[in-house]
């Protein structure tokens, strides 16, 4: 298996488990429209609800790490980063990845298989007239660290190819918010066909400078 293979066989790995919680947004909305409707419909709230919603969004939160990780889209400060050499900005990386990340992660990883193994025991519920389980939810803590661990290692991979190379190896491309604005407006019977090619040509300008400013600055997009 060659190294780009893979980068790509961890990145894919990564966006499927990402985009597979993704879909706890929608159990999120369908339990809060239900709580909503039994409390001020039928004056009925339910005691579980506010513990379960923590549950869920904790879950899609921490699974969505490495996706995205993997797709470069967390959050740095890039103003001295996105004018350095791509030698430079993978030198920094692993450097901080070796420093921070492993570390942090690890610890994350192994606290947080202890912290499921002691609530399993107790089989810990939440406090509240109707409880429910809570090791279920704490269990995903060990498999978010360990998938955002492996993307991790596939990053720092990455950042040394870099320095061999002197360019960053291409990410698996995902689809861009642009591909969803022009599948809308593409569906639309309210704007002209005038309309929604202007639109799409100025959305797709901005869109290909804010990527180049992301290829400067985090390196290897697609």
């Amino acid at each position: 298996m060659t190294i780009q293979r893979f980068l790509h066989t961890v990145d894919r790995f990564s966006m499927v488990v990402g985009k597979t919680f993704s879909w706890l947004i929608v159990a999120l909305m369908l339990l809060v429209c239900g709580e909503v409707f039994k409390r001020y419909a039928l004056n009925a709230p339910t005691a579980w609800i506010f513990d379960a919603n923590n549950m869920l969004y904790g879950t899609l939160f921490m699974m969505g790490g490495a996706y995205t990780l993997s797709q470069a889209g967390h959050v740095r400060g890039d103003f001295f980063y996105g004018s350095m050499k791509p030698r430079t900005q993978a030198a920094l990386d692993l450097v901080l990845f070796a420093v921070f990340f492993l570390p942090g992660v690890v610890a994350l990883t192994w606290s947080g298989w202890t912290y499921f193994g002691e609530s399993l025991a107790m089989r810990e519920q939440t406090f509240n007239a109707d409880p429910i389980p809570v090791y279920p939810f704490k269990f995903v803590i060990p498999v978010a660290g360990a998938v955002l661990l492996v993307q991790g290692i596939a990053e720092m991979v990455r950042c040394a190819l870099c320095l061999k190379t002197g360019v960053w190896t291409p990410r698996l491309k995902d689809a861009e918010e642009m591909d969803v604005v022009g599948e809308q407006l593409a569906g639309s019977s309210y704007v002209d066909e005038a309309d929604k090619r202007e639109v799409i040509d100025k959305a797709k300008a901005i869109e290909q400078a804010a990527q180049q400013r992301k290829s400067d600055s985090t390196g290897g997009a697609a």
